[in-house]
């Protein structure tokens, strides 16, 4: 639908126009745009009640003198976009505007319209002309928008690919995802883990192998290897490597029957293979400061040291757990014989099929690197157990201490607690009473004597009660009258950590020796 277009004003309308700004003593508030001559024009008679669209003419212009806002009209008028159009009917016989309902934005605001751009006011984003109703857009800040629509209604992934010789043929290259799935008879769930998952995977289908594992994301077919860029990560040189082991891998053609591997498992093992040396790389870069700032902690506890141990227990804990997932997800696969069968593609092409269970160079290739992700595991869990240990032992010997400091405190409170005896007893031979202590000559001796003796008695006492409490033996001899609490329970020592056996013999041999000690001793002569 075309938009609407403003009349455009004859000759003789303009004629008119002009003659009325030359007569400085007539203007009117409204004259009839039909009228054709200058004389019919003076005839006409001005209205009571001001209308809207209405022309004016004359030396005095009250309404542009007093500094009001821009009615609608005028404001309708000056703009010359065409999505600013009326919103008026227009007769096409007499031209006269008839005014419709005012809009939502005119209750709400008033009719003097807030968008209204004064002269002087910078430039809003809400002054710009709207969109129109085509779906047409006329701003520049929706571009990035509909830019960011089209990007997100067809994704796209960048890959590299290489072909049956080791050679690589796209760099690079950007495929949509709908593509890919045609191509290579995937799913849109397979995509998505590779695209949006950083969780170790390794997905069997019919025709390809999908791998996610750290900073490899590689599709396999049976002649083509495609690996998925990852952009923004620091895994720039181990897919250097990569790319640089796999040429070299897939280039070695090796017949089966001579006991070379397929493609698709030589592409697998130079997958695996770079995975192992890169958790290897991580572990090596993990291990050589924590055991280097736990031997400096059995030298001395430091609390910057204390620091440096949790950071690098909390990267130590994240490897750990980085390789657990990388040998679940072969263990699984190792668990799935319907996907170690299925893994052998190049048969798949020559219409020859597998029994469930005859998948013997996969699965030897599988368990050895599984054997090297347990090993880096284990080791991991080495290191953590060394770290929880020292923390163990840290916390013990803080302990120890607070309870040395706590000890010397109870100390000191028994020595204050004697000197308080000998203060009594001071305080009350001091005290302004009548006794035949103050006549004597040996009071003050006595006094003094009797003093020192009470403070040292309970001194003496506090201290014993204290070792007494601090005394903790793990074994030893039981209190005298408590042997027969526990008549039911034999200590055997360190014999009961031994073999059944062992710990047999050497109850054997000790009671051989208590018989031989109680045995009487004959004398030389």
């Amino acid at each position: 639908m075309a938009s609407l277009r403003l009349p455009v004003p004859s000759v003789r309308l303009l004629r008119f126009l002009r003659q009325q700004s030359e007569n400085p003593g007539f203007f009117c508030s409204n004259h009839n745009v039909s009228s054709l001559s200058v004389g019919a024009a003076r005839k006409t008679q001005c209205l009571s009640r001001y209308q809207p669209f209405s022309l004016q003419a004359g030396i005095l212009d009250f309404e542009a003198l007093v500094p009001t806002r821009a009615s609608r009209s005028v404001r309708i008028k000056r703009s010359s976009h065409p999505t600013f159009a009326l919103r008026c009917q227009y007769n096409s016989t007499n031209r006269q505007p008839t005014p419709c309902k005012p809009a939502w934005q005119e209750w709400l605001w008033g009719s003097s319209g807030s968008r209204a751009r004064r002269p002087g006011r910078p430039l809003e984003p809400d002054d710009l002309p709207e969109a129109d109703g085509e779906g047409g857009n006329n701003s520049m800040f929706n571009t990035r928008r509909q830019l960011s629509k089209k990007a997100a209604s067809e994704p796209r992934l960048r890959c590299t690919e290489v072909d049956d010789n080791g050679n690589v043929i796209l760099v690079d290259s950007e495929f949509k995802k709908s593509e890919l799935i045609a191509r290579f008879g995937l799913l849109p769930r397979d995509l998505r883990k590779i695209d949006s998952s950083n969780l170790p995977h390794i997905l069997v289908r019919p025709t390809s192998i999908l791998l996610n594992l750290l900073h490899l994301k590689v599709l396999i077919k049976h002649n083509r290897v495609l690996l998925f860029d990852v952009y923004g990560t620091k895994a720039s040189y181990p897919q250097s490597a990569f790319m640089y082991d796999l040429q070299g891998k897939l280039q070695q053609k090796t017949a089966a029957t001579n006991g070379g591997l397929p493609y698709e498992f030589r592409a697998l093992e130079a997958v695996l293979q770079s995975v192992t040396q890169e958790l290897e790389a991580d572990f090596e870069a993990v291990r050589d400061p924590v055991i280097r700032i736990l031997g400096e902690l059995e030298d001395d506890i430091d609390r910057h040291k204390l620091r440096v141990l949790l950071i690098l227990s909390k990267r130590v804990s994240t490897f750990e757990q980085k390789a657990k997932l990388v040998r679940d997800a072969i263990d699984e696969l190792l668990e799935a014989d319907d996907d170690l069968v299925a893994m052998y593609l190049t048969e798949k092409t020559h219409d020859l099929n597998r029994q469930l269970d005859d998948h013997n160079e996969v699965e030897m290739l599988l368990e050895s690197y599984y054997k090297l992700c347990d090993e880096i595991v284990q080791e991991a869990q080495n290191l953590v157990s060394s770290i929880r240990n020292t923390e163990e032992i840290i916390r013990a010997i803080l302990d120890a201490n607070r309870n040395s400091l706590m000890l010397l405190d109870l100390k000191f409170s028994v020595g204050t607690l004697g000197l308080a005896m000998g203060t009594f007893i001071a305080g009350l031979y001091g005290a302004n009473l009548e006794n035949f202590i103050e006549e004597t000559n040996w009071g003050f001796a006595t006094v003094t004597a009797i003093s020192i003796i009470m403070s040292l008695i309970v001194c003496k006492y506090g201290l014993s009660k204290l070792r007494h409490l601090q005394r903790i033996k793990m074994q030893g001899v039981p209190p005298s009258g408590r042997d027969g609490d526990y008549h039911w329970f034999h200590d055997d020592g360190h014999v009961g950590l031994l073999d059944p056996r062992n710990r047999e013999k050497l109850r054997r041999l000790q009671m051989m020796k208590a018989d031989d000690k109680k045995a009487p001793k004959k004398s030389w002569w």
